[in-house]
């Protein structure tokens, strides 16, 4: 068989299985497998492939056809202007939470030495792309689970950073020294009824730690402004990712702890994606 051949293989088997991106994730796959670009597979589709490397690309079809997302066969998920290590002990970073790093930047300049803490680190994606480019900012990033924390760890010392993030296996209800200038998170914000009907790639294969959030969905965003109220310096900023449909019951619940809503942003979906308050009070 030649590349065209594997490709055409994998991706029939995919739609076999109502995967809409089966195209693109035979290609990826391949790639993968051959730890070679796209670009490069698709301008050589007449190279024969080996036995051995059609045995494991099959593998990886199978595993993709259970619906296991790409990055967790991969190991690997680009997000802002980097490529980050992720396992099931982590989320998938994903495009919309990029706003929040989007919005730090945009509120700081290069040479800023502002105090950061990061609420729920998991892969360590967030706060990793913002120090990267604001190399005086000092800042810690806290999770729960102490999986999340080595991935994180693995992540800042794969692109330099380690010793520029305190990384602390703690709850933000354990914190109670410091006053920082911006507290960040995507914090858990799934009801907990809602869990079943997550796609499958989600619902069965990232943790539903960093996932579920109660009955409502805001029991970790509720604690988050509550303790971030504390934590802020006069002015310091929260900025946070939401779920649909709940930005006006956050909208109260953050005025009513003394912040004032400086902008609410919508991701490519049109959907409010991403809070921005200062605390006022």
């Amino acid at each position: 068989m030649n590349y065209l051949q594997t490709l055409n293989y994998g991706s029939y088997k995919l739609k076999l299985n109502n995967i809409e991106t089966h195209i693109l994730d035979s290609e990826i796959l391949l790639s993968f497998i051959l730890n070679s670009s796209r670009e490069k597979i698709l301008i050589n589709q007449n190279t024969k492939i080996e036995k051995n490397i059609f045995y494991k690309y099959k593998k990886l079809i199978l595993r993709r056809q259970k619906k296991e997302p790409i990055a967790y066969i991969t190991k690997k998920k680009e997000f802002w202007k980097n490529i980050f290590y992720v396992n099931e002990d982590v989320l998938i970073p994903r495009p919309e939470t990029e706003l929040i790093v989007e919005e730090v930047l945009n509120n700081t300049n290069i040479s800023s030495s502002k105090r950061i803490l990061e609420v729920g680190t998991g892969s360590g994606c967030i706060i990793i792309s913002i120090i990267k480019e604001r190399l005086n900012c000092q800042s810690t990033a806290i999770d729960i689970s102490k999986k999340a924390l080595n991935i994180a760890k693995f992540n800042a010392k794969m692109h330099h950073l380690l010793n520029k993030i305190n990384f602390v296996n703690i709850d933000i209800d354990k914190i109670n020294h410091y006053k920082y200038d911006f507290i960040l998170s995507n914090p858990p914000y799934i009801k907990k009824s809602d869990l079943s009907r997550l796609d499958r790639g989600i619902k069965f294969f990232e943790p539903h730690l960093a996932l579920e959030a109660g009955i409502d969905g805001l029991r970790e965003i509720k604690k988050l402004i509550i303790k971030s109220k504390k934590l802020l310096k006069k002015n310091g900023k929260l900025i946070f990712e939401i779920g649909i449909g709940q930005h006006l019951e956050i909208k109260k619940i953050l005025i009513n702890n003394g912040f004032y809503i400086n902008n609410m942003i919508k991701d490519i979906s049109s959907i409010p994606r991403i809070i921005v308050s200062t605390k006022i009070v």
